[in-house]
């Protein structure tokens, strides 16, 4: 089941009691304001009632949109670990797609809703920051996963399945968040 809580700080209550029920959430923030003074009451819900948690930055095709800007908000603002599991390609209006920086693969999403998916190699332009993207994945998942920092420091090859489980485990247990990115309204990066 999913339930959609609304943002606006009159529905705190309802919001809280949702919290009690959820298995996992979706914290939606705004690519342009980033964290608002109610992001933060229901992170500190979710926080309470030990929800785990990723982080969608929308509104990525908007002026202004910055992905690091807000994932680092969550760090200052909100007192987590955020790793940045994806890369945007573009800004504002020329937010073309994403980048998901684990497996180094491409997304575009064509049509009018954003209903036909493409997964090409990434740009060139893009191959020096996702490469740098996929390595601090690596750095930052191991500081809060033990199985991975072994495999990381110990010299093994780190897989993309190795990755994705480590992600996992550390979000289950709140010592990180995997933040991702795209445009709900134009239905890039949301699928």
């Amino acid at each position: 089941n999913i339930i959609d809580t609304p943002g606006h700080v009159d529905f705190t209550a309802e919001v809280e009691r949702s919290m009690r029920v959820l298995d996992g959430a979706v914290a939606v923030f705004c690519g342009v304001a980033g964290v608002q003074p109610q992001s933060e009451t229901v992170w500190r819900q979710a926080t309470k009632y030990k929800v785990p948690r990723i982080a969608f930055v929308n509104k990525m095709d908007n002026p202004g949109a910055n992905y690091e800007r807000v994932a680092e908000m969550l760090r200052e603002k909100l007192g987590h670990h955020p790793v940045q599991i994806q890369v945007p390609m573009g800004a504002e209006d020329r937010f073309a797609g994403i980048i998901d920086a684990i497996t180094q693969r491409a997304y575009f999403f064509d049509g009018d809703d954003g209903e036909q998916i493409r997964e090409e190699d990434v740009p060139a332009e893009y191959a020096a920051k996702t490469k740098a993207a996929h390595d601090k994945i690596i750095e930052d998942v191991a500081e809060v996963d033990d199985e991975l920092a072994d495999k990381y420091l110990g010299g093994e090859e780190v897989t993309v399945d190795d990755i994705r489980a480590a992600i996992r485990r550390a979000t289950l247990a709140l010592k990180m968040t995997p933040v991702m990115c795209g445009s709900a309204f134009r239905n890039k990066g949301v699928q």
